[in-house]
């Protein structure tokens, strides 16, 4: 279990992101043609994973923002926000906001946020996933992780986007 804050309130997650090195699990994810789509839908491209509770709030949205800027400049690489939200709220958003250099996914019905230990077991955001990064290479290989510590901060984009390098 991984202890993390809302609003300097205390919340629990499931447990600890993957270690370095690890090689992350396959995963099923819905897309917003309601499509499964997994580890293999992205072979042999470096993956960042912005992970968050909802696209609905602030923070989500600025991270959401903020990687698809970056995700235009990185080669070889794809960002994966992944969220509980229904597809049809993530691509509402991406569609209002102009977002095209991410991949929005949802967890709406698979265990991602339990194989990734980032589903949040107590407070009033029980059963959403926290705000996290991971970050591999193209074989999967974890290079960078971050839980982010308080829910309402953005992660650090520096530190995810030069594990890639």
């Amino acid at each position: 279990m991984s202890t993390i804050t809302l609003k300097g309130n205390q919340v629990n997650t499931l447990g600890s992101l993957p270690h370095v090195g690890f090689t992350i699990k396959d995963f099923a994810l819905v897309d917003s043609g309601l499509n499964v789509k997994t580890l293999e839908s992205f072979e042999g491209k470096k993956k960042v994973f912005n992970i968050f509770p909802s696209i609905d709030t602030p923070t989500c949205a600025s991270s959401a923002r903020k990687f698809n800027e970056e995700a235009s400049n990185l080669e070889n690489t794809v960002v994966i926000n992944v969220s509980k939200d229904l597809p049809f709220a993530l691509t509402r958003f991406c569609a209002a906001e102009g977002l095209n250099n991410v991949e929005t996914l949802s967890d709406f019905r698979g265990s991602f946020g339990d194989d990734y230990e980032v589903t949040i077991t107590d407070s009033p955001m029980k059963g959403l996933l926290s705000r996290a990064v991971i970050v591999t290479d193209e074989n999967n290989k974890v290079l960078y992780t971050e839980q982010v510590s308080e829910i309402a901060n953005e992660p650090n984009y520096e530190a995810a986007l030069a594990a890639l390098k």
